[in-house]
């Protein structure tokens, strides 16, 4: 992942400059974008299903992540707190390659630090905890690199993003948008069909849930 974190560095700093958090800040959080070697072959990168219970975003697809404590000392240890309690991974496994430009999720004012890092060590994702997490996965990156598998997002509110889905999963929002921007980054996206458009399903647009046709992000698992 050194070769995606180069690629950030040396990109538009406008790309980030649109996402700036304002003067006042927010409430700080941070999400790990995991990669690691996959069991099969090539590299994969941990994914969660939001539990279906939670008041904000049930169901959604989110990197692990949360709200910074006082006690974190950094956005770095947040995000691995967050993911040890999530789904059980080791921080004494993941090696920690870069803490991302912030970004800003103006519907609930969260300043989210993405969290870049290689899994040296991987293992399972299945202790996970039930109240936070449906489920977890290690997604292989040749399942999300598919052309087949990417589409653009859209919905009559005039959201419009990227997305992904592959095992029965439906990666929208924030997650899937700062998961193609890193991938560009790296240069590893394969050319997709932008014209392929979906609409947002049903069961991620209940009554109410007018922050997750903005940016969806993990927001501490309210």
């Amino acid at each position: 992942m050194d070769r995606a974190h180069q690629g950030i560095s040396s990109a538009d700093s406008g790309f980030f400059d649109r996402f700036a958090p304002p003067p006042a800040g927010g409430r700080r959080s941070s999400v790990l974008i995991l990669f690691g070697p996959n069991p099969a072959g090539g590299e994969d990168v941990v994914l969660t299903e939001r539990a279906h219970t939670l008041r904000t975003q049930p169901g959604d697809i989110s990197f692990p992540g949360g709200k910074r404590e006082p006690h974190d000392a950094s956005d770095a240890a947040a995000a691995l707190r967050e993911a040890q309690e999530e789904v059980g991974i080791d921080p004494d496994t993941v090696d920690v390659v870069a803490e991302l430009p912030e970004i800003y999720l103006s519907p609930r004012r969260f300043v989210v630090t993405p969290v870049l890092a290689w899994w040296r060590e991987p293992g399972h994702v299945d202790g996970i905890d039930p109240g936070e997490v449906h489920r977890a996965v290690r997604a292989p990156l040749a399942d999300l690199l598919d052309p087949s598998a990417r589409f653009t997002v859209t919905h009559p509110s005039g959201y419009v993003g990227p997305g992904f889905e592959f095992d029965g999963l439906f990666v929208w929002g924030f997650t899937a948008g700062l998961l193609s921007a890193v991938l560009d980054f790296g240069g590893l996206t394969l050319p997709w069909d932008r014209s392929v458009e979906r609409p947002l399903p049903e069961r991620y647009q209940p009554g109410g849930r007018r922050d997750a046709l903005t940016q969806t992000a993990t927001e501490g698992r309210a």
